[in-house]
C-alpha cells in the first residue's frame, strides 16, 4: 500500500477525518501501486482523470482521450502548474494487512482505522512531469477542470476527480474569444 505526501517526516499515520472524504469516519488512507498516478500532484491540487477500461467505446476514447492520446489523461489548471513543476513529493510504503478495501464511492481506496507505521523512510517521488511521461499518461493543462469532468462523467472510460472542490468555480473561466498575438 502506498500514501503520498509532502511531508518526508511521518514516523506514524492516525487516522483522522479528512474534511471532504465520504463519511465522518477516521481512517488511514492508502492506495495500490496500480493507482499511484492519480497522487503524483500536490496534494490539494485538483485533477480530473480519465481512462479506458474493457467497456470504453472507441467513439469515447476518440473524443475524450484523442488521437495518439493514449488510454488514460489527467488534467490540472493552469494555476496549479508551477507547484506541480516544484512540489517535493514523497511514497510512503504501508503494511497491506492493516489495510481493507474502502466500500465505498472511492473504491479504489483502502483505510486502515489503527494507526500505521511505515514500511522504511519515506522515499522521494520524483519529476512529476517526467513520471507522468514515462507512464504514457497524456497531462492536460486546462483553464478549468469542469468542462472536461462534465464530458467524462457521462462517458463509457473510467475516471476520478480529486480535491474538485479546490478547482476554480464554473463559469470563472471561458475560452478566449481571440487567439493570442504572437
Amino acid at each position: 500500500m502506498l500514501h503520498f505526501s509532502e511531508d518526508p517526516t511521518i514516523t506514524r499515520f492516525v487516522p483522522h477525518a479528512v474534511a471532504g472524504a465520504p463519511g465522518p469516519e477516521a481512517y488511514v488512507w492508502a492506495v495500490e501501486a496500480d493507482r499511484a498516478p492519480d497522487y503524483w500532484f500536490p496534494r490539494d491540487c485538483p485533477r480530473a482523470m480519465a481512462w479506458a477500461t474493457p467497456e470504453t467505446t472507441e467513439a469515447d476514447r476518440a473524443h475524450v482521450l484523442g488521437p495518439g492520446g493514449g488510454d488514460r489523461v489527467h488534467a490540472v489548471e493552469y494555476g496549479w502548474l508551477g507547484a506541480l513543476q516544484t512540489v517535493k513529493l514523497f511514497a510512503y510504503r504501508l503494511p497491506a494487512a492493516s489495510f481493507e478495501p474502502f466500500d465505498g464511492p472511492v473504491s479504489h481506496a483502502h483505510v486502515a482505522t489503527r494507526p500505521v507505521e511505515p514500511l522504511g523512510p519515506a522515499e522521494p517521488v520524483g519529476d512529476l512531469l517526467r513520471l507522468h511521461e514515462e507512464a504514457g499518461i497524456q497531462l492536460r493543462v486546462l483553464p478549468g477542470l469542469w468542462p472536461l469532468w462534465d464530458t467524462v462523467i457521462t462517458t463509457s472510460l473510467g475516471f476520478s476527480g480529486i480535491r474538485l472542490r479546490n478547482a476554480r468555480p464554473r463559469g470563472e473561466f471561458s475560452a478566449p474569444s481571440r487567439p493570442h498575438p504572437r
